[in-house]
């Protein structure tokens, strides 16, 4: 939603959930990292398939609903004072909502689970089909991690050479240039020729593979990188399977920057492999970024 300036808010879900309550923590470092507004969502519906009998009823559950997300703004004003920070209430399923509210957001700020789901879930389905969807930058925040309001962050970025890695890198770099901090690029190379038996490649050199691959993939950085001098950006090429190999970099990261899908991907696949891995395994809050236009 844009704010009455007429410039981007930072959304973010809100359910009383310790996932979102982290995720108004970034919302709100967010936000003032970038001047504008926090834009708190909270969707509501009436849980069962049929209508209450009682219109007294929907309405006591509206009002319950009405004083959560008014909660939520509240503790956004406690977090980081002068900012402006609007509650949004809608009625409807609560990836639909924020799906709906993100065109006119700059960043959306979601926690990877909600109040729903069993205990030992990982990621909810909004945290899933969010990044799979949305029109803007997705940053999914884990229960236990902190909130990056330290200056100097350490951000991590998968780059496989695709568009969407290469804006992944860019939301990355603008992230640096906002708290401080570096960008630690990883790509991860899978050696065709350390397959077993039948799946080898045949006259295949690796080595010559690989020193063409990791060649690219410092063009690709370099060029990237000019647009921001002044951000430390550093390099790693990973000899690993890249699910593997992203999850293993994030560890002590304050932000993970991955792109919806990358090389390998299907035209009709929503989140790639890395992607998926990483919402589901990875500690520190996941950026997830749409595809180029």
């Amino acid at each position: 939603m844009r704010d009455r300036d007429g410039g981007r808010s930072i959304l973010v879900g809100y359910d009383e959930s310790p996932g979102s309550e982290q995720a108004l923590r970034w919302a709100a470092e967010e936000a003032q990292l970038r001047d504008c507004p926090v834009l708190v969502c909270h969707a509501w519906q009436w849980p069962y398939p049929l209508r209450p009998i009682s219109e007294e009823i929907l309405a006591q559950v509206e009002h319950v609903a009405t004083t959560v997300v008014q909660n939520g703004a509240d503790h956004v004003r406690e977090y980081r004072t002068g900012i402006k920070v609007r509650p949004l209430l809608t009625k409807g399923p609560v990836s639909a909502v924020l799906l709906e509210a993100a065109h006119e957001a700059e960043l959306v700020v979601l926690g990877s689970r909600g109040v729903g789901g069993f205990e030992d879930l990982r990621v909810g389905s909004a945290a899933v089909q969010v990044p799979a969807h949305s029109a803007r930058p997705v940053v999914v925040v884990r229960p236990a991690a902190e909130p990056a309001d330290q200056y100097g962050a350490r951000i991590v970025v998968g780059v496989d050479g695709s568009p969407a890695s290469q804006e992944a890198f860019g939301f990355a770099l603008r992230e640096a240039t906002l708290r401080g901090g570096t960008v630690t690029a990883v790509c991860a190379w899978w050696d065709p020729g350390a397959l077993p038996g039948p799946d080898r490649l045949p006259f295949v050199d690796a080595a010559a593979v690989r020193a063409g691959a990791e060649t690219r993939f410092q063009q690709v950085v370099s060029a990237l990188t000019a647009q921001y001098p002044d951000v430390p950006v550093t390099t790693e090429f990973v000899a690993e399977r890249p699910p593997r190999a992203i999850v293993e970099a994030a560890r002590g990261a304050t932000l993970l920057v991955l792109g919806r899908s990358g090389l390998g991907s299907g035209k009709r696949t929503l989140l790639g492999a890395v992607t998926q891995a990483a919402l589901s395994e990875v500690h520190c809050p996941v950026a997830v970024t749409p595809p180029p236009d």
